[in-house]
């Protein structure tokens, strides 16, 4: 009897040993989860329209902004001038218009005894061509005030500066950009999954985000990457395959991005571009 229940507790110990071996196995090999997630956002990089001084900077660096707020003043001096002189070019070229139109009215009234056909028409054509130089004038005016408007640099989301590396003083140049915005509103996590797993993973299943921190965020699968880079066979210089003449025996699985889309972000928690996170999917039941 001795030997029967020693054998049964020896049969009982593998069953559990296999059993818990299966569900490892299920769980590493299958399962779709990895720990290499990636929090992103939208970054915003800031840069001047137009050139100029920087004379003032009224935001800190990680402050919180909302769109409309000013990140930067570049000097308006110039674009106030530029301003002047298109307002002056425009009361030039309407007065010039409104005179070339009357000579025209005043012609095509005439009786065709007093005045030729074609000095009524040279008279309408130079009103147009006043017409199209005041319109011309116009335009540069909205430009010039364009120019003006934009030396307030101003946020165009609502989200936290980041790498503030301009100050007072400094010169802006157009395209340059001297800050970056963290859009709050568009944080995403992006799941790098093992291609052993991808046949698991489809658009819509939940998905449980465990951050580093300790904090648990919910989402869904967004989409699904369709392309990485093959780093075995790169292009070559004539824009041809250049396959790599050796041949790993051991394989391993290739990571593909997944994009989740976070259901709610708890209010007060802190989420930064860059950091890590483990992303556990849910299949959805068929």
């Amino acid at each position: 009897m001795k030997k029967f229940y020693s054998l049964l507790a020896t049969l009982l110990v593998l069953a559990l040993a296999i059993f818990i071996g299966r569900q490892l196995w299920v769980h590493y090999m299958q399962t779709p989860w990895t720990r290499d997630g990636r929090v992103r956002a939208d970054i915003i990089n800031v840069a001047a329209d137009v050139s100029g001084y920087v004379t003032a900077v009224p935001v800190r660096d990680n402050q919180r902004v909302r769109k409309g707020d000013v990140l930067l003043q570049i000097d308006p001096a110039h674009y106030r001038l530029a301003v002047k002189q298109a307002q002056a070019l425009v009361a030039s070229r309407k007065a010039a218009w409104e005179m070339r139109k009357v000579n025209a009215s005043r012609r095509a009234d005439l009786d065709e005894l007093v005045i030729s056909k074609e000095s009524r028409e040279d008279a309408s054509n130079v009103a147009a061509s006043a017409l199209a130089d005041y319109q011309q004038a116009e335009a540069r005016l909205e430009a010039a005030q364009l120019n003006l408007d934009r030396t307030r640099v101003l946020a165009t989301v609502d989200g936290y500066v980041t790498n503030l590396n301009v100050h007072v003083g400094d010169y802006a140049r157009v395209g340059e950009a001297k800050l970056a915005v963290v859009d709050e509103h568009s944080f995403w996590v992006y799941g790098f999954f093992e291609e052993t797993k991808l046949p698991h993973v489809h658009v819509g299943d939940a998905a449980q985000l465990q951050m580093m921190s300790g904090e648990t965020l919910s989402g869904h699968v967004e989409s699904i990457s369709r392309g990485i880079y093959d780093r075995d066979n790169p292009q070559s210089r004539e824009l041809i395959a250049d396959v790599n003449p050796t041949f790993n025996w051991v394989r391993l699985a290739q990571r593909v991005p997944v994009r989740i889309q976070l259901d709610a972000v708890p209010d007060g928690m802190l989420l930064a571009a860059g950091t890590t996170c483990t992303v556990i999917v849910t299949p959805a039941v068929p």
